[in-house]
C-alpha cells in the first residue's frame, strides 16, 4: 500500500459519526498530508459542538489471540508433569520454553541462580519495537512442590500439576509472542518466565525468580511490567489486586478500561480486591511498576486439584485479548 498519496491515505481512514465523546488516533505526521489532519480535525471539533457526532479514526486491527493454541501449550507443560525446581520435569519444562521463545523472539536469556543448593532459571525474551516506553510481561513457570492447601491431610506432600498456577500465565505468553514475532510491536516487549515463585512454604522462600530478577535486570529494563497469574480458571474473575492499584492505579485503570471497550467488563470487574504477595511485589520494591492480573478465587489453589480441566481457551483468550489490544493499541 502507497501511503505516500494523500487520497490513498485518505481512503484508508474510516470516520465513524455517533453519540459519544471525541477520540483521535494516530495520523501520519507528514507535512504533505498536513490537510488530511487539518479535515479529520475539523470533524472532531464539530463533534464537540455537536453531541449527536463523534470522530474516530480507525487503526490497523489488533491481532488475534488463537486461543487453541494456548491451551495447546497448557496442556504441553502439564503433560511434563508437576514442575517443581530439582525435578525432572522442571528441567525439561525449561528446555522446552526456551526453545519455543527461540524460534520466536529477537533474543532469549536464560538468567540461572542458585537456591539453597538448586539450580533455578529465568527464561528471558526480548521484541525489538520503537523508542517509546518498554513493558515487561511476567508468568512464574515453576510449581508448587506440595499441595500445602489440600483438604485432605495425605495430599499435602505431593507436588501439583499447577495447571492454573503456573501453567496459565505462561501458556498466553508463548501465544502472546506469536503474535509479537509475526506483528512486530510498537514498542519494546520483554517477556519474563520466572522460577521459584511458589518454592517454599514461607513468603520469604517465594517469589526467587522475581527477585533475582528485580536485582539482575541489567540490559533488560522495562519501564512498567504486569504480570499474569492464575488467568485460566474456567470461572474467570479478576479484580483490581490491591497492592497494583496502590502503586500503578493509572496502569491499571487503563487496563479495566480497554477491558470494558472490548465487551470484557464482566471478566474484569470494577472492585478493589485483596492485596496478594505475588511476583510483583519485589519489582515494585526495585522501581519497577507492576500490576498483577490475577484470579485469586480459585478452589483448587496448591490442591492435587489444580488440573487442567479446571482451566479453558475461552478464559486464556480474554486475557489474551487484552493484551494485544493494550500492546498494539
Amino acid at each position: 500500500m502507497d501511503h505516500s498519496s494523500p487520497l490513498v491515505y485518505v481512503s484508508n481512514v474510516i470516520v465513524t459519526l455517533r453519540p459519544s465523546f471525541i477520540l483521535l488516533k494516530q495520523v501520519y505526521r507528514r507535512v504533505h498530508l498536513l490537510p488530511v489532519f487539518i479535515f479529520i480535525l475539523t470533524l472532531c471539533l464539530l463533534g464537540v459542538s455537536d453531541p449527536r457526532f463523534t470522530c474516530q479514526v480507525s487503526e490497523e486491527p489488533v491481532p488475534n489471540f488463537n486461543a487453541e493454541r494456548a491451551f495447546f501449550y497448557l496442556q504441553q507443560q502439564c503433560d511434563f508433569g508437576p514442575r517443581y525446581p530439582g525435578s525432572d520435569a522442571h528441567k525439561k519444562t525449561r528446555d522446552y520454553l526456551t526453545v519455543e521463545l527461540r524460534n520466536l523472539a529477537d533474543e532469549v536469556k536464560l538468567q540461572a541462580f542458585t537456591t539453597k543448593g538448586i539450580e533455578m532459571t529465568n527464561i528471558l525474551a526480548r521484541f525489538r519495537g520503537g523508542k517509546g516506553a518498554s513493558m515487561l510481561l511476567c508468568a512464574h513457570w515453576d510449581t508448587r512442590p506440595f499441595a500445602d492447601q489440600d483438604p485432605n491431610p495425605k495430599n499435602r506432600g505431593t507436588p501439583i500439576l499447577g495447571a492454573n498456577d503456573g501453567g496459565s500465565g505462561v501458556a498466553v505468553l508463548l501465544e502472546l509472542a506469536h503474535n509479537l514475532n509475526r506483528y512486530p510491536p510498537p514498542n519494546e516487549v520483554i517477556i519474563a518466565l520466572f522460577d521459584g515463585e511458589d518454592y517454599g512454604r514461607e513468603v520469604d522462600n517465594m517469589f526467587l525468580g522475581s527477585t533475582y530478577f528485580a536485582r539482575h535486570r541489567e540490559g533488560w529494563e522495562a519501564d512498567f511490567g504486569i504480570l499474569l497469574d492464575m488467568v485460566g480458571d474456567k470461572d474467570l474473575r479478576i479484580p483490581k489486586e490491591r497492592y497494583s492499584w496502590q502503586t500503578s492505579p493509572d496502569l491499571m485503570q487503563t487496563l479495566w478500561d480497554r477491558a470494558a471497550d472490548l465487551g470484557l467488563a464482566e471478566f474484569f470487574p470494577i472492585e478493589l480486591g485483596r492485596a496478594i504477595m505475588d511476583d510483583h511485589v519485589p519489582l515494585i520494591r526495585a522501581g519497577l511498576p507492576t500490576i498483577d492480573l490475577i484470579d485469586f478465587d480459585y478452589p483448587y489453589w496448591h490442591t492435587v486439584e489444580d488440573t487442567i480441566d479446571k482451566c479453558s481457551p475461552k478464559s486464556l483468550e480474554i486475557v489474551g485479548r487484552l493484551m494485544l489490544d493494550y500492546i498494539y493499541r
